[in-house]
């Protein structure tokens, strides 16, 4: 095995209008030029070559960016043969296919190749389906139905994508791309047989044999999805945190069973979340290691937990069976022995007021969800929303002048807010998604929510391992961009999850860990 040193420098710093490499970090890597096969690379089995005569390239994991640096020569990826240098891994079934993509420098051909790619063999021949976006921004789906056979491409209208998306379902792929910010554009190739046990993997192709060319992939992630129509919250999940300036991710924890809805403690050190036990835990995030914390008997607790804006309490949901369905309970941050607080179900927590008074809730009441508060310390509830349908995910702002909530009153499920009496309230997003839960960020500038597509949710549904969006929007109003690209929905974001100096949000994320 031969190997050399290089010195890369470069640092993946992110706008929200575009992904750019700045030369500002040098970071020496080893490099490995002649690889064999089965040569592990971050989560890929291998990595080498594709192709005869093809000019050695190369393949570095950075674990403490989670990043992916891949150099490949070649002279094309196109016709009847392939020529590129390719990490991989074997796969069966179905999956999802994740990364956002850079090129380093301005390269020499304009028709050099970044992207994914599914293969049947590591022939160069091989029949296959890539992902690839070119060095001219030229982005496309492009395909050899079999072994030999001329590629062929469908063409899509957005150029220069930087996240780039590929989905196999049976023998239909989908290409999902983007720029960084903005929502996907897709393109769909149906029936195209590559075999059920395939080589999926990044890879890069300089369009020039003598020429060699790198990329740098962050956000990998590859994604086995739920079987279709499943509703029981039983993938694994991963537990991710986001930097909103930079739109860097980093997955700090994986587990094969189902966590949910993490929230930030004030002091930045844990971040409390349920399990699929009914059981709630803070995860420190300097040891990486989660603990149970005590709830006392209240143990069948959901995802609809709020720490108070003080940090001292905790509110729970958790179900009673005699008594309707969730209730919603407080206990010390630190555990102790919870006090109930509703005395009927469902009812659902979302939010405490900023002096720790009061709690909001969705509540069903005589078979409409509405909006409620209660006093934290027990008493009245008081009805706050009363239209047809379902209004929820109640949330005040910082300062207490606004109940932020959605509700599906247009026939969209869309972001509204009102005064904290019930009064005044007034829509605040207005487009094609239907958009949950918004969380507005502790310096009260901004928010973020979850956001379904239409093909992919109902209206009044908030379903679990679906594509959707976590979205950002300033509180003054404007055009939402989106910050993350997510395969999960329920539980991903469901209770208030920002980081307290409003720089970081964490979410969860799903897939079959098992596979």
């Amino acid at each position: 095995m031969k190997t050399t040193h290089l010195n890369l420098i470069f640092l993946a710093s992110f706008s929200m209008k575009k992904y750019l490499l700045i030369a500002t970090l040098s970071i020496t890597i080893l490099l490995i030029t002649q690889i064999s096969f089965g040569q592990k690379v971050g989560i890929f089995e291998g990595h080498n070559d594709i192709g005869s005569k093809v000019k050695s390239g190369s393949a570095t994991y950075i674990s403490q960016t989670q990043q992916y640096v891949i150099s490949g020569s070649g002279e094309n990826v196109w016709a009847d043969r392939d020529e590129f240098h390719f990490v991989w891994k074997r796969m069966k079934g179905d999956f999802i296919l994740y990364t956002r993509a850079a090129f380093v420098g301005k390269g020499v051909d304009p028709h050099r190749k970044i992207g994914w790619m599914v293969r049947n063999s590591l022939e160069g021949n091989s029949a296959h389906i890539n992902a690839v976006v070119h060095g001219d921004g030229l982005t496309a789906l492009q395909f050899r139905k079999t072994s030999g056979a001329t590629t062929e491409e469908k063409r899509n209208k957005l150029a220069h994508a930087d996240v780039i998306q590929l989905e196999r379902k049976g023998d239909i792929y989908t290409m999902r791309v983007a720029k960084f910010g903005e929502t996907f554009v897709t393109e769909i190739l149906s029936d195209l047989k590559l075999g059920d046990d395939v080589y999926v993997g990044l890879f890069v192709g300089s369009h020039n044999k003598d020429v060699t060319e790198t990329g740098v992939f962050r956000d990998v992630q590859i994604t086995v999805p739920a079987v279709d129509n499943m509703t029981a919250m039983t993938l694994g999940s991963n537990l991710e945190i986001m930097e909103i300036a930079t739109g860097n991710r980093e997955i700090i924890y994986n587990v094969p069973y189902s966590i949910q809805a993490p929230n930030w403690t004030n002091d930045g050190k844990s971040l409390i979340y349920n399990g699929s036990d009914g059981l709630i835990y803070n995860f420190d995030l300097a040891t990486g290691k989660p603990k149970v914390v005590n709830t006392g008997s209240v143990i069948k607790n959901n995802n609809d937990h709020v720490i108070s804006f003080d940090g001292k309490m905790l509110g729970l949901s958790s179900s009673v069976k005699e008594l309707g369905g969730s209730i919603i309970y407080t206990v010390p941050i630190t555990g102790g022995t919870p006090k109930q607080v509703t005395p009927r179900g469902p009812s659902y927590l979302h939010g405490w007021s900023p002096d720790g008074k009061e709690m909001v809730f969705c509540g069903e009441r005589n078979g409409e969800y509405d909006v409620y508060k209660v006093p934290a310390a027990g008493g009245p509830e008081l009805r706050l929303t009363d239209s047809k349908g379902l209004d929820d995910g109640p949330e005040y702002s910082p300062d207490g002048k606004y109940i932020y909530f959605n509700s599906v009153r247009t026939g969209t499920m869309q972001i509204w807010r009102m005064k904290p009496d019930g009064s005044n309230q007034e829509q605040v997003t207005f487009d094609d998604f239907n958009n949950w839960f918004a969380h507005i960020s502790p310096d009260g500038k901004s928010m973020v929510f979850l956001s379904f597509l239409k093909e992919e949710a109902e209206p009044g549904m908030h379903p679990p391992y679906k594509h959707v969006y976590i979205r950002y929007l300033p509180i003054t109003g404007g055009t939402p961009k989106v910050l993350a690209y997510v395969y999960g929905g329920q539980g991903t974001i469901n209770t208030p999850s920002w980081s307290p100096d409003s720089k970081k949000i964490a979410f969860v994320s799903n897939s079959d860990h098992n596979k």
